[in-house]
């Protein structure tokens, strides 16, 4: 059994009149790092909702490491695009205040220096008494990322991420995750969702192109045979990268194109002007 089953997820909104994800099924290995590519406002953030367990699905049901998800797991942490730091508290004690949710035995001494050695992995050494509004938009997401990593998850769930951050940080950041993710005390088994294809590629070992609705489906997993390290560079001229990078545009446009046929909906050009920045990215 894989270490996370997805099986049959539904979810509808408006009490069933306005339907997102129509029986979503797929499964990710322990220590995998799986990536759900799909259109702006396909229903990636619901799905990742309800596989981080802060939200309930209509039908199916998600099962981690062999037990049924019931709620938010004490073994699993999230990173959100828009950082969720505490702007009245210094990175140090945002990390903290994390380490002793999950560790609520750790005195706070042990606390303060898991955060501090957390921090410095993500090169906040020198920042850790500052407070969010005192730093930029990439720090932030390193005093994010650091959080998640304090506590040593066994999973980790990635909600765009990186969306909001400049290309030199966000590759930046990008390596970091990577770094982070292979040297962790145990495997970190990940789930992102993002609408770049490029990062999917530079960061995955399977992609899972979401089709567009409502309510949206999945296709089929699509394996990323790349070794590690990887870079942008390497992959703009890599023949296995160029061949994953067709496969998951050609199934997100192909299932774009028969929506269409079926009848425009007000939001087709949102989701077409998503997909062609995703194919942009790549050229």
């Amino acid at each position: 059994m894989a270490f996370i089953e997805v099986s049959g997820i539904s979810k509808s909104f408006a009490s069933g009149l306005k339907p997102v994800l129509r029986d979503i099924s797929f499964a990710v290995e322990r220590g995998e790092f799986a990536s759900i590519v799909g259109a702006m406002g396909s229903g990636k953030s619901t799905l990742l909702s309800i596989l981080a367990g802060v939200a309930r699905a209509d039908s199916g049901a998600v099962t981690i490491d062999g037990e049924a998800l019931c709620d938010v797991r004490a073994d699993a942490a999230v990173v959100f695009q828009n950082y969720s730091l505490l702007p009245w508290f210094s990175a140090l004690e945002n990390v903290r205040l994390a380490v002793r949710a999950a560790c609520p035995l750790l005195t706070r001494e042990a606390q303060v220096e898991r955060s501090r050695s957390a921090l410095e992995q993500v090169g906040l050494g020198n920042a850790i008494h500052r407070r969010p509004g005192q730093l930029s938009g990439g720090m932030r997401q390193r005093v994010a990322i650091a959080r998640a990593f304090a506590t040593n998850p066994s999973l980790l769930f990635l909600d765009e991420p990186f969306g909001a951050l400049d290309a030199l940080t966000r590759e930046a950041l990008q390596q970091d995750l990577v770094r982070l993710c292979s040297s962790a005390e145990r495997p970190v088994t990940t789930v992102m969702i993002t609408n770049s294809v490029e990062e999917a590629i530079l960061l995955s070992d399977s992609i899972i192109p979401m089709l567009p609705g409502p309510p949206a489906t999945l296709g089929a997993p699509i394996r990323v045979p790349l070794s590690r390290p990887r870079s942008l560079a390497q992959l703009a001229h890599d023949e296995d990268a160029t061949h994953v990078r067709a496969h998951v545009i050609a199934t997100l446009t192909a299932a774009l194109a028969g929506r269409i046929r079926r009848g425009p909906s007000r939001s087709d050009a949102d989701t077409v002007t998503s997909i062609e920045l995703a194919t942009e990215e790549t050229r």
